[in-house]
């Protein structure tokens, strides 16, 4: 018996999720773990669960994740992306509600590299006029 998964990408500053979304009862594993064992924090797991309650196909499908890189909010952003095309892929007419919610848009903020001469990306060494 072969069972439908659909896989998608996500990321967010420097944390790569990959995500697939296979059908079941709405569990949600990230790295071999719980959500909450991994996130700790209801706000993240908030954030992950956004695409299914837009689309309500909340509990229709069972989340497992890799991610790696970034932080833990940098990678929940991740995960919300790769779900969002993942539900996409799964039916093409989702794509207006994720669009609309703003979760199927790459956030392109990324910290910003140092620059020569300065000490950090803006931040420059106290200047002295004597």
């Amino acid at each position: 018996m072969k069972t439908t998964a659909y896989g998608a990408t996500g990321r967010r500053k420097g944390s790569v999720a990959r995500v697939r979304l296979i059908p079941g009862s709405g569990n949600i594993t990230v790295n071999k773990r719980e959500c909450l064992e991994y996130f700790k924090r209801e706000t993240l797991k908030m954030i992950i669960e956004q695409p299914f309650e837009t689309t309500e196909t909340m509990g229709k499908f069972d989340v497992i994740a890799i991610v790696h890189g970034g932080g833990l909010t940098g990678q929940a952003g991740a995960m919300r992306l790769g779900i969002s095309r993942a539900l996409q892929t799964f039916d093409e007419d989702l794509r207006p509600t994720l669009k609309k919610a703003g979760f199927l848009t790459r956030d392109a903020r990324i910290k910003e590299r140092k620059k020569y001469g300065l000490a950090g990306a803006r931040k420059r060494f106290q200047f002295s006029k004597r």
